[in-house]
């Protein structure tokens, strides 16, 4: 029998070891925990699933995680999707569907603070390998393909600023700020999101700082087709600080679900439910998804889906929501888009949600609905006396403009904005 070859990364977490994947040449994927990191009681928090309290801990940690090409639905969503995959992987030579050595590529910048570090052969621990009686360990062969990943679809880039300008992080660096440049499928796509973001922070939603820049200064971008357009757009990280990186799941890694799973299965009763009871202060962080999911009705953004909404952990040990991104009038770009991405209430035609559909789901969530009706109420009528004069003076496309006006008058009545 041939000896299979296979490589090896490191899993770390603030400088805890979680444990080792391992990726064999025939494309089976082995995440192995170190048992230090399973004993532990005060590791930090790799994800929901794994927290102290969590139910089912021990026993997913007790068996490894094995899965063939794609890799667990954790790590997967690490990596990402459409046409940024598709480029990297062309950059490395490897199938788009073969995700570890994507994983091995980018390990050092990826969402969040886990990192992965490529194993030397004569460093490979033999108890991870045991599963498998021939084998031949083989180095980690480096690649010029860009060095970071950030999950999702659309093109974009992880960039550090200074002084005004942007630039591709190099070697072990980490961008501080998301990039993403116009498209040429969704004509001014930076703009409309600059807009979406902007009124989605003056009815209450919290969002990182954002930018429109000029390409001009972009330094080093791929040579990618672009259209004829002046802006990027910019979104700070929020998984990134001074004092280093701050560990950050989506709900799709946080539910074992892969990316392409994204629209499926999840309610935003379920969402609803592990943030009252997982987060530090549960009420408060319903509060605020009640207010996002409502501005993402008002905004006609169909793509709130399980990606679109993370948690952080900036203590290491407990979640918080993270601040709000990925907020856009997708209505401007799907001239028959109606829905919201998940089910509320069983029901997704944002034109016939109304308030009792929030208020079936704070019974569901387990909150009271006068403290959900307070943030609704409060969230549309900030809604109301700023968004038509603001909506005016930001650079949103006039077309755009026009979408998100008449949608507006087709809302519910209670939510209606004139």
């Amino acid at each position: 029998m041939t000896d299979e070859p296979v490589q090896m990364l490191a899993l770390s977490l603030h400088g805890h070891r979680v444990g080792y994947l391992a990726g064999y040449q025939g494309g089976r994927n082995v995440m192995v925990f170190d048992e230090a990191w399973r004993l532990d009681s005060e590791r930090p928090t790799l994800t929901l699933s794994l927290m102290q309290n969590a139910p089912r801990a021990d026993t997913l940690m007790a068996r490894p995680w094995i899965r063939q090409q794609r890799l667990h639905p954790w790590f997967s969503n690490l990596l990402p999707e459409g046409a940024l995959r598709e480029w990297l992987a062309s950059r490395l030579k490897v199938h788009p569907d073969n995700e570890f050595p994507l994983l091995a590529r980018l390990g050092h910048d990826l969402p969040g603070a886990l990192v992965a570090t490529p194993v030397q052969p004569d460093e490979m621990p033999e108890w991870v390998l045991s599963h498998r009686r021939s084998v031949t360990p083989v180095p980690h062969q480096a690649s010029a393909a860009a060095g970071f990943s950030l999950a999702g679809v659309q093109m974009k880039f992880s960039m550090l600023e200074h002084q005004g300008r942007f630039r591709l992080s190099n070697g072990d660096e980490s961008g501080n700020w998301i990039i993403k440049p116009p498209s040429a499928r969704h004509p001014w796509l930076p703009e409309a999101e600059f807009t979406s973001m902007r009124l989605a922070e003056s009815a209450g939603v919290e969002i990182p700082d954002i930018r429109l820049i000029s390409l001009e200064a972009l330094d080093g971008l791929p040579d990618i087709n672009l259209p004829d357009e002046p802006h990027a757009y910019a979104i700070r990280r929020f998984d990134r600080l001074r004092e280093g990186r701050v560990h950050t799941e989506d709900m799709a890694q946080a539910l074992f679900r892969h990316p392409h799973e994204k629209y499926d299965g999840p309610s935003y009763e379920q969402m609803g439910r592990l943030l009252r009871e997982f987060t530090g202060d549960g009420l408060a962080s319903v509060q605020e998804f009640a207010r996002r999911l409502l501005v993402n009705i008002l905004l006609a953004n169909g793509d709130a889906h399980l990606k679109n909404w993370s948690l952080l952990y900036p203590d290491q040990q407990t979640p918080l929501m993270s601040p709000a991104y990925d907020i856009v009038t997708t209505q401007a770009y799907i001239g028959s888009e109606r829905e919201v991405a998940l089910n509320l209430n069983g029901k997704k035609d944002w034109y016939r949600l109304n308030g009792d559909d929030f208020r079936r789901w704070s019974e569901k969530v387990g909150v009271s609905w006068p403290s959900i009706r307070q943030v609704l109420a409060e969230t549309v009528e900030r809604a109301r006396s700023q968004w038509p004069s603001q909506l005016s003076s930001l650079p949103m496309a006039e077309e755009h403009q026009r979408v998100l006006r008449a949608h507006w008058k087709l809302l519910a009545p209670e939510w209606r904005i004139r």
